[in-house]
């Protein structure tokens, strides 16, 4: 099949005569009709359409021929299709696509009939809805409306009537919209603030070359200020600005410069204007973040700002200030398992075991990383649950017979990898937990292993760790990483984390392979081993991958104290990076993780080192501890080697 694909798109010219059609075999037939709806090929398409009735993906021929005209078909037609096809991918896809044309031509009340039977609405769909509603005269639609003026700062086009609804009813005035404004800048939404300038009234409205000069050169701006201009909102608002995009570069000449002219500003411009520059020192670990904190006194904080916060007091131990922060916290934000562990160490610190030990109980079992940590705290520690009983032959005919798992595997036989886990992802919504480990075990069994960690993670009572924490490409990765002197369990747990054990795996910015490696990594590391005859293309081989970036770990490991959370770290974002983030004083390991600066990478430490406990505890047989796991970050000090040379 693989060698006739290209050939296939030599042979068939854009006509496709009907004679080279019945030459070709159904899942040919079926790339040929989906290449021709991917190309507005209808004539094409709809010679094709004939020969895949009976298909697996016959649904789909069908959606690629309505699509084009969906926006004048008779609903009879559509309906039709979303009947024939109910609770299955490709109808919610269609039902979709064919709200958002409904909406265009503001045809409510089919809309209206439609949109409750959508599973997933998206923010434009529910922002047509909430536009139903105020087209049929709905009392309540601007008070379910208004939670997303401070939330959605960067809507789909369907919202902006919404969001200006609310100008217009004036359930929003001027310090909404600044304050919204203000939610923009700290987000960098620096194109979606300006627009929400036409929002204020007409005396407090910036000229947009003015505006775009403070974005583009807050500083010489900031000079230009006059000495006193206290009785000018627009330019109070702007000076926060200004002062809030000075701090993303440079936070300490933020501080001078709203220093020198605080005394112009309203108590609440200037509180937010000292909650971002601790916002971006705590980001930088900058000693003074935790005072910049303080001059923004009771200001109202995003959740981002919050949260740094929090990670500002953990820094520097201060586990009053991580206790006041976090009771200060949005309920829902205070909820989530990072804060309830760490308002919990700190109500230990500060004598309250009672109150500790209750929230550690909130989050102790949950398979994450606060939960073990929660584990750790009760001394409980970490062990995989017992094992469900194997799925059997029944269960496994039961679930290969769902539509959507067989249309997931008839995409994964054509290579089409986003297409199948689309359909699989969907066909895991309503499974039951044996229903769950018998989809794991098929996607097994066809080498799919990142379905089968997606079906395995939302069982709920019966678990199979095996399944949840696979550990394939055990003949290369065990010799590997025992080659590199290097636990097995940290090994799989970075694997897991960057590929799913998929060889082919392929990231948005060219890392390849299980192991994830970037071009010029794999080139580094092979000509520092001496590999021979190496070419990118041998990335992909699941050997030559394997190798190379055990070794890079190796390498990584040793020039960072042998600590897997600073190699874990170095891996994701560079050594340089993991290495600058450390203290001047000796750190948690857990605290180190909870303080990286990048979303991305704080998310990936936490996500491997909570793999490798589990790992751990399959391989081992023996409870883990994730505390000790992660151990104790030495501080920086003047001396250390440079690490330049390592990509």
């Amino acid at each position: 099949m693989k060698f006739r694909q290209p050939i296939l798109r030599v042979l068939i010219p854009l006509f496709l005569a009907p004679t080279l059609a019945f030459a070709l075999t159904p899942d040919e037939q079926f790339l040929a009709a989906r290449d021709a709806a991917r190309t507005g090929d209808r004539a094409k398409l709809e010679r094709l359409a004939p020969f895949l009735q009976g298909h697996e993906l016959e649904a789909y021929v069908e959606y690629w021929q309505l699509l084009p005209d969906l926006k004048d078909s008779d609903p009879a037609t559509v309906q039709a299709f979303l009947s024939r096809h109910e609770n299955s991918y490709i109808a919610e896809k269609l039902r979709t696509d064919w709200l958002r044309q409904l909406a265009r031509k503001q045809q409510w009340s089919l809309f209206d009939s439609e949109y409750p039977r959508l599973a997933q609405a998206n923010q434009e769909l529910a922002c047509q809805a909430l536009q139903s509603r105020r087209a049929q005269g709905d009392p309540r639609v601007l008070d379910d409306a208004l939670p997303l003026w401070l939330t959605l700062l960067e809507p789909p086009e369907p919202c902006y009537p919404v969001l200006e609804a609310l100008i217009i009813d004036k359930r929003v005035l001027a310090d909404a919209v600044w304050a919204r404004i203000r939610r923009q800048f700290e987000a960098n939404k620096i194109a979606a603030a300006l627009y929400s300038m036409n929002y204020l009234p007409s005396s407090q409205m910036p000229e947009k070359k003015l505006a775009q000069t403070v974005v583009d050169t807050p500083l010489p701006w900031l000079g230009r200020l006059p000495s006193d201009f206290s009785g000018n909102r627009a330019q109070r608002e702007l000076a926060a600005l200004a002062i809030q995009r000075l701090a993303r570069n440079d936070p300490r000449m933020a501080a001078d410069q709203l220093e020198k002219i605080g005394g112009s500003m309203k108590s609440g411009e200037k509180a937010w204007a000292w909650s971002q520059i601790g916002l971006q020192a705590a980001q930088r670990h900058l000693p003074e973040a935790m005072e910049w904190y303080r001059q923004a006194g009771d200001a109202p904080l995003s959740d981002e700002a919050a949260e740094w916060k929090v990670r500002a007091a953990l820094r520097v131990q201060d586990w009053g200030s991580v206790r006041a922060s976090i009771e200060r916290m949005p309920p829902e934000l205070a909820a989530q398992p990072a804060w309830v562990y760490w308002l919990g160490r700190a109500y230990r610190a500060g004598g309250r075991m009672e109150d500790a030990n209750t929230l550690f109980a909130k989050i102790a079992g949950q398979p994450d990383f606060y939960g073990s940590l929660a584990n750790d705290e009760l001394g409980r520690h970490t062990m995989t649950p017992p094992k469900a009983p194997p799925p059997s032959r029944e269960e496994l005919a039961q679930v290969s017979a769902i539509p959507g798992v067989r249309r997931a595997q008839t995409f994964f036989r054509l290579n089409l990898r986003s297409e199948g886990s689309k359909e699989w992802s969907w066909a895991l919504r309503s499974m039951s937990d044996r229903e769950l480990l018998a989809a794991s075990e098929i996607a097994v069994r066809s080498g799919n292993y990142d379905r089968a960690i997606a079906a395995a993670d939302r069982t709920r009572n019966e678990h199979d760790y095996s399944l949840r924490y696979l550990a394939p490409y055990g003949d290369q990765v065990r010799p590997a990483a025992r080659n590199q002197a290097l636990d097995d369990a940290w090994v799989y747990g970075l694997m897991r984390q960057e590929s799913r054990f998929i060889s082919s795996a392929r990231s948005n910015v060219g890392a390849s392979g299980l192991m994830q490696l970037m071009p010029a990594t794999a080139k580094w590391v092979a000509n520092k081993i001496g590999l021979k005859d190496f070419q990118q293309a041998r990335v992909n081989d699941a050997e030559t991958n394997v190798l190379l970036g055990t070794t890079y770990m190796r390498l990584v490991l040793e020039s960072l104290d042998n600590h897997p959370v600073l190699a874990s770290a170095a891996y994701n974002a560079g050594p340089g990076r993991a290495r600058r983030w450390r203290a001047e004083r000796p750190l948690e390991g857990a605290i180190y993780a909870e303080t990286i600066p990048f979303n991305e990478t704080r998310d990936y430490v936490k996500k491997v080192m909570s793999n490798s406990i589990y790992y751990a505890a399959l391989f081992d047989g023996k409870p883990q501890t994730l505390k000790n796991r992660l151990g104790v970050i030495a501080p920086r000090t003047g001396g250390e080697a440079r690490i330049d040379d390592l990509p």
